[in-house]
């Protein structure tokens, strides 16, 4: 039995000695510390550098380690890389539970709530990088919730929480099994819902009406926003493009449309 407020000594990541068979990996010294800082997640065991001159980041870590009674150890750098699959875990790791997912019940009931509410929609985007780098600006820039299907798209893992440089451990995400029937019900709470795609319908970003209770829709980077999707949403809005790639990848096109939100509302 350990002492709560002190390293384990039998630590043994991935080992019979340390519950190795739940949680997941959270790697990287940034997105470790907004875990512990949101203490949202249940939290089993740590991998530390070996404690000497500690940069602030780390110092930080041990003492909320310490504080929280979490074991931890430092660990060869190979060993690391192997729990980690090869991520830029900067020598650290933290194993938890899972990410904490709410209901779309709560979604519906916070933009019942909020005149101003904003929900982020993400359409089937599969690559970590996008969805981290899109939840790093919807926590930035104060976005209700985010929602996102179960299937066919990238959940908040270990690499999302990386990408995001821990926003995401912040921020309220809901996982549903239909995304149009989801929309629709966050529709009957008032909100107006604008897909981020391009076409004869659409128009510039600039030009919609973001106030109020809104919901921006990003489609993933090969094939956008789906058919059924886009035909759900109130407006269609495109990004000028005067170069000769007629795109952008999903969390930079997300990221300008999310801040034309703010500046909007800023005006206002």
């Amino acid at each position: 039995m350990r002492a709560k407020g002190k390293a384990y000594k039998d630590f043994r990541p991935g080992g019979h000695g340390a519950v190795a068979e739940r949680g997941e990996w959270i790697y990287g010294r940034r997105p470790v510390l907004e875990v512990l800082r949101a203490a949202r997640r249940h939290l089993y065991e740590a991998v530390l550098p070996t404690e000497g001159r500690d940069a602030p980041e780390v110092a930080e870590l041990r003492a909320l380690l310490l504080r929280a009674g979490i074991p931890f150890k430092a660990l060869e750098r190979e060993a690391l890389d192997t729990l980690c699959d090869g991520g830029h875990h900067q020598g650290v790791a933290l194993r938890t539970g899972g990410f904490p997912y709410i209901a779309l019940e709560q979604v519906a009931h916070d933009v019942k709530a909020d005149e101003h509410a904003l929900v982020l929609f993400l359409d089937h985007i599969e690559d970590p990088q996008n969805v981290g780098s899109l939840l790093r600006t919807a926590d930035a820039v104060g976005v209700t919730a985010v929602v996102l299907p179960e299937d066919r798209a990238a959940g908040v893992t270990p690499g999302v929480v990386r990408a995001s440089a821990g926003a995401s451990e912040h921020l309220r995400v809901a996982k549903v099994v239909n995304l149009v029937r989801a929309m629709k019900e966050l529709q009957d709470c008032g909100a107006w819902l604008t897909a981020l795609d391009f076409g004869p319908d659409a128009r510039p970003h600039t030009a919609v009406d973001f106030k109020g209770r809104v919901g921006l829709v990003v489609g993933s980077e090969g094939s956008g926003v789906s058919r059924l999707v886009r035909e759900s949403c109130d407006f269609v809005a495109c990004l000028p493009m005067k170069g000769r790639v007629a795109s952008l990848n999903a969390g930079v096109a997300g990221a300008v449309a999310l801040y034309e939100v703010v500046r909007q509302r800023a005006a206002r």
